[in-house]
């Protein structure tokens, strides 16, 4: 029973508070780990760690994080090695994106979608291994999705750009895995584990207004239903654990089966 736990580590999670990042919260609180909420809205964060404190009778702390931003990012650690003197897990789930079509998308809106996509995780890492590096151990965990490995069907969008799937989300999300698997590589022998989860369709409260839609996603699945926020949980304590400490460099697909078709 306690091969999952998670009692004593320091687990920073980016975008923790959003749709995807609040469910993943709640589960590494959960299972005991002192868990960092960031995201830029600190305050937003701040009140979910003290609801998951109350809840779980564990440390939680909420932190403001641009990840945009290398000095924001040297801020946040910094907070977190003041306070705990370690960074035991860094889950890289926060992102943002330019919508559009192909055709609509400059050079400058392309430059944006990279750049929060697989720039931020990138900044993350970079700011983060040295110190994981020095402890001597580490694991970080990337958010990738599913568009990182298959291209978006157009003919689930209908020719919506509000609902469309932007070029330079998928391109970002498809060089994470490739530097997952590159820090795997690198920082094995150092202690460090990297791994990424790839999820499928999770769509928003607000695009799941679009009832059209949503039947279109489903279909598209084996399982028939649309992923919710609870069916990530599973895997990232998997990979935050010691259940998965002879596991780095692999992806895990959480998609209802969309990408084994």
């Amino acid at each position: 029973m306690d091969l999952f736990d998670l009692t004593g580590k320091t687990i920073l999670i980016t975008g923790g508070a959003g749709h995807l990042g609040s469910a993943m919260s709640h589960a590494l609180a959960a299972y005991h780990a002192h868990v960092f909420i960031a995201s830029r809205d600190g305050e937003k964060c701040e009140r979910l760690a003290d609801s998951l404190a109350q809840e779980y009778g564990t440390n939680c702390d909420g932190i403001s994080l641009d990840v945009s931003s290398e000095n924001s990012i040297q801020s946040c650690l910094n907070c977190i090695l003041k306070k705990t003197g370690r960074i035991d897990v860094l889950v890289n789930n926060a992102s943002f994106s330019s919508m559009g079509f192909f055709e609509d998308i400059t050079e400058d809106k392309w430059k944006e979608g990279i750049d929060g996509t697989v720039n931020s995780v990138f900044r993350m890492c970079s700011a983060t291994i040295p110190h994981m590096v020095r402890q001597g151990h580490g694991n970080i965990i990337n958010i990738s999705s599913m568009y990182g490995k298959v291209s978006p069907n157009p003919d689930a969008y209908r020719g919506e750009a509000r609902l469309n799937s932007p070029v330079c989300y998928g391109a970002g999300k498809a060089a994470i895995l490739q530097l997952t698997r590159y820090i795997a590589g690198y920082y094995g022998e150092k202690g460090i584990r990297c791994n990424s989860i790839a999820p499928g369709p999770f769509p928003s409260k607000t695009v799941q207004e679009t009832e059209w839609f949503v039947e279109n996603l489903r279909e598209k699945t084996m399982l028939k239903r649309i992923g919710q926020p609870e069916d990530l949980c599973g895997p990232l304590i998997l990979l935050a654990s010691d259940a998965s400490s002879y596991m780095t460099g692999a992806n895990i697909s959480v998609d209802g089966g969309w990408t084994a078709w």
